[in-house]
């Protein structure tokens, strides 16, 4: 059985301190691609450091803001993705059920756009907090970003396989959905990872780093054959930034981590 996996360090151009420990990882080889947000005040600064290390750089799609950086503005003039402030509402729940698709899709074409003019040519897509593959409420919006992807040849971030990261237990209507979605992104060529693996927020608010170490080590063994995904979040310590992203990066960098991935000898790829 081959694997191999993609290790993604998601949300490049967040903050300072994120876009420092994404370049240092990458220096170390411990990470194999990066996506980048194009919404914030750092965004412009980590797109030109990356820029010249021909690194492999990802679109992360960007239609909400979090909790701590608040301030991301669309690019586009939709009036559904904006608070009242005119930044991303933060609430991915809301943003599902307000978004207008055609506002959505408006929005998405400029992101594409301002990493084409930042010079990044990226091959594939993910979501930030997952809000187009409408788990909350936002049916629809899965199906417009697989075809958006397709329209500009670009692989999307959607597992095949739903078990590492939406579960094993899963609904039957979800069950339905996620299988529609994956017959789609074949019937539009569009690339898919076999599994996608991250962090359950909810083990590490329990058990601390050493949870988070062990619940991704056990869903290294669970890969399945072909070629899947590990996206975190790691960042140095800084204003804004929560500990858990601090913990990814310590991960990437754990000599357990490593050993994990030579024993269960995964093989570390750019691209799904």
């Amino acid at each position: 059985m081959t694997r191999r996996l993609v290790i993604t360090a998601d949300d490049l151009g967040r903050d300072a301190a994120g876009t420092e420990m994404i370049h240092a990882l990458r220096a170390e080889g411990a990470i194999t691609r990066c996506t980048l947000m194009p919404v914030s005040a750092e965004s412009e600064r980590a797109a030109a450091r990356f820029r010249r290390s021909g690194f492999a750089v990802q679109l992360h799609l960007t239609l909400n803001s979090d909790e701590m950086s608040s301030q991301w503005r669309p690019l586009s003039a939709g009036r559904t993705l904006r608070d009242e402030r005119g930044t991303l509402l933060v609430d991915a729940w809301r943003v599902e059920r307000l978004l207008d698709l055609g506002q959505a899709r408006a929005e998405l074409d400029a992101q594409l756009a301002w990493m084409y003019e930042a010079g990044l040519t990226p091959r594939s897509a993910d979501s930030h907090a997952g809000v187009l593959y409408g788990l909350r409420g936002g049916e629809t919006l899965l199906p417009l970003a697989l075809e958006w992807c397709a329209e500009h040849r670009l692989g999307f971030r959607f597992p095949r396989d739903p078990q590492l990261y939406l579960g094993a237990d899963l609904r039957t209507e979800t069950q339905m959905r996620h299988r529609q979605a994956v017959e789609l992104a074949d019937s539009l060529g569009v690339r898919l990872p076999a599994a996608i693996l991250t962090t359950r927020r909810t083990v590490t608010t329990s058990g601390g780093y050493e949870a988070l170490r062990s619940e991704l080590i056990h869903g290294l063994r669970r890969l399945p054959a072909g070629t899947s995904e590990l996206f975190l979040h790691p960042s140095a310590g800084g204003p804004g930034v929560p500990p858990l992203r601090v913990w990814e990066a310590r991960l990437l960098r754990d000599p357990h981590w490593l050993e994990a991935l030579r024993t269960e000898h995964i093989e570390l790829v750019e691209e799904w």
